[in-house]
């Protein structure tokens, strides 16, 4: 470790640091490292007070519900909660002051990519999805039913590809007097609306809806393709998808966060027996209707998410000897990187750098992020409110204290977001000693859960939200069935959020027909006067008082529970993947990050504890579905079996102890373990 300034810092971070990240940024070594020390002296131990103030009113929740299991009593729980300063009394009304904030974050509707950002060719891929064949997107997934996409060219599916793409264009931009499945090459297109042909490209005609922008192509035959606008934006992962334990990993993360904002990250890729070089695509050129050239961007707007105030990292050593804070690491580091953009205006055309920040608890821990930013700007000589904020609407104190949240960030804030996943897990955690919990399949069904995603929506449109920034929903979480989502993810549009998750390129372009099918501005624009959610729905816990499950019901919710878990658990701990796509017990391929494994591990936690299942019983499912695991992962030439050895394997091992440590891990996280036995794999790879 070298010496920097009182901080001992791993010489892979401090050659990166000196080397990549700050040439060209005006800034000298020792001036980094030394305004990054004072930032760890005085804030670190906020850090820790803020961590401790979580299990301090964990442990007032678990004695309460304890003695109230059988008595419980939802206005006494209320008043309870704000006894206790988990709930804090909203103040007056204000508005959102956000400024200098890029077009597809602040006035657009459209879908955002969410990738692993150590991965390059991820990172590649989801900047430029910007744009997209919805041609390929339709023909390649099963959006469409008939023929096959495997092999030589289908005439039958590739007949329906165009049937549907002309559909598409008939209700997003209609032709007068005609149909698009009429048009011809050198046909004299008489738009419905005027206004929606707004240029011309290399043979094609660029046209806009509700925002967004449409390329048709066109040859003789009629329609060549259709390239969506897809998505505006994406968020570059350095958290809940990664595996980043070390100096080693997240100097990989921030190498790629570097090369995509000096814009010259490149992969070689191997596809179909070629290699090739994979870089960000350059803008799109166009000449508008009286022939004057103009351009649009030609990648997502890219967000980073650093990681959240619990975890720490081994990569730098604190002088009071505490590892030092990651996401302090990622705010000063990520946000260094970030200045070549801003001289560049490659991403961001406004100035700004976009950090989503996730897994806050409540108002106090949102102004310590905001906190944390505004020492970053003045360290970095930065403009006070460079460093814009999106929260995370993931965690109970954080929803129920929503509007006290924003209001700690009220001029840095630009994305607010649902997030079914890692809230369900808190879900569970907070209430873990009021009772077993319903099975995982009922949980959307809950009380709670619609009231959630509707308060998420109020607050954000009633503080005036949009205009500044992004209002969002979850993950489309099975990216081979695209089918359904074209059915059922048009729901986010309809619900008021102006973007929401999808996990691939193709996904993006096909979920942005759903925008051309719902104005969003509208949509929000009518919501904005209905009443609040209610609080009091969002407080409801949804425990099982008299559980009937059979003891078949209960096995299945174990098998289905473990296999997802061991699925994801052994790429994260033997391989150092942090997101990839499991198949589910039925062989449905799920994209996995540490947000599904919380409710998978949470919730055998909880059963275990209210004894609905026993823990012999949670070790022997591990066990049989640790087997099945195994068996999906044959093909895998660098996977290793658990089931050949249980007590050797230290995935399997990991596995167990989040669930069967569960009740208590710091508010049901898995990042502690996760990091503890990828570490121990690392150390044996290495020793």
């Amino acid at each position: 470790m070298i010496e920097k300034f009182g901080l001992l810092v791993h010489p892979l971070l401090v050659n990166f640091i000196a080397t990549e990240a700050l040439p060209d940024t005006g800034f000298s070594e020792d001036k980094f490292w030394k305004e990054f020390a004072s930032i760890v002296h005085d804030l670190a131990p906020k850090n820790r007070a803020l961590l401790k103030k979580r299990d301090e009113l964990q442990a007032q929740i678990d004695a309460w519900n304890k003695t109230h299991v059988q008595n419980f009593d939802a206005t006494e729980y209320k008043q309870f909660l704000k006894t206790i300063g988990y709930l804090v009394e909203e103040g007056p009304d204000f508005l959102i002051e956000t400024s200098n904030v890029d077009a597809e974050l602040a006035k657009l509707a459209g879908p955002q990519l969410v990738v692993p950002v150590n991965n390059a060719r991820f990172a590649l891929n989801a900047a430029n999805a910007r744009w997209g064949s919805l041609f390929d997107a339709l023909y390649g997934t099963d959006a469409i039913s008939v023929g096959s996409n495997a092999g030589t060219y289908d005439t039958e599916r590739g007949t329906a590809v165009i049937a549907w793409a002309c559909a598409f264009l008939d209700e997003a931009v209609p032709l007068r007097n005609m149909k698009w499945a009429d048009v011809k090459t050198k046909t004299y297109l008489n738009f419905v609306e005027d206004t929606q042909w707004i240029g011309n490209g290399d043979g094609s005609y660029l046209l806009v809806n509700n925002g967004l922008h449409i390329e048709v192509k066109l040859n003789a035959m009629g329609l060549a393709d259709v390239i969506l606008e897809s998505a505006l934006t994406t968020i570059m992962d350095c958290e809940d998808s990664v595996a980043a334990v070390d100096a080693e990993d997240k100097v990989v993360v921030y190498r790629n966060w570097l090369g995509l904002m000096k814009g010259d990250l490149a992969e070689e890729i191997a596809k179909g027996g070629k290699t090739f070089t994979r870089k960000l695509n350059a803008d799109r050129q166009y000449t508008d209707r009286n022939r004057k050239a103009f351009s649009l961007h030609g990648r997502a707007v890219m967000l980073i998410r650093n990681v959240g105030h619990l975890m720490t990292n081994p990569a730098i050593i604190a002088a009071d000897g505490h590892e030092v804070p990651e996401g302090m690491m990622d705010a000063m580091i990520t946000s260094l990187i970030a200045m070549h953009d801003l001289k560049r205006r490659g991403n961001s055309r406004t100035g700004s750098v976009y950090i989503v920040k996730p897994k806050m608890h409540g108002p106090e821990e949102v102004a310590f992020a905001v906190e944390i930013f505004s020492r970053v700007e003045q360290a970095l000589g930065l403009a006070v409110n460079t460093l814009k904020i999106g929260i995370m609407d993931e965690e109970r104190r954080t929803t129920v204290n929503l509007k006290e949240c924003i209001r700690a960030a009220k001029d840095r804030v630009v994305f607010i977001n649902t997030g079914f996943l890692d809230r369900t897990g808190d879900e569970i955690h907070t209430s873990m000693e009021l009772g077993p919990m319903v099975r995982k399949g009922d949980m959307k069904a809950a009380t709670w859960i619609q009231a959630y995603e509707n308060w998420n929506v109020d607050n954000g449109l009633t503080l005036g939200l949009p205009g500044h920034g992004q209002i969002g929903k979850g993950m489309w979480a099975m990216p081979d069935r695209m089918a359904d989502m074209l059915v059922q993810k048009i729901a986010h549009p309809k619900a008021g959020a102006n973007t929401a998750w999808v996990p691939s390129p193709t996904a993006a372009v096909l979920h942005a027909t759903h925008y051309h099918r719902v104005n969003v501005a509208e949509v929000q624009a009518q919501l904005k006067s209905r009443k609040r959610a209610s609080l009091d729905d969002i407080l409801s816990v949804p425990v099982v008082t008299r559980p009937n499950w059979s003891a078949a019901d209960i096995q299945a919710e174990l098998d289905n529970n473990a296999q997802g878990l061991l699925g994801y658990v052994v790429r994260w701990v033997e391989q150092g993947v942090g997101c990839s796509k499991v198949p589910d017990i039925n062989n449905v391929g799920l994209m996995e990050d540490r947000a599904t494994l919380r409710i998978s591990s949470q919730h055998m936690a909880n059963w275990i504890r209210h004894g609905v299942c026993s823990k012999a019983q949670v070790l022997d499912t591990l066990k049989r579905m640790a087997k099945v695991v195994d068996g999906q992962n044959a093909g895998d030439a660098s996977y290793r079996s658990m089931s050949a050895d249980f007590e050797k394997s230290l995935a399997f091992q990991a596995a167990c102890e989040l669930v069967f440590r569960g009740v208590e891990q710091p508010n049901g996280y898995t990042e502690p373990l996760l990091h503890e036995y990828r570490l121990r794999v690392k150390g044996l790879a290495h020793s």
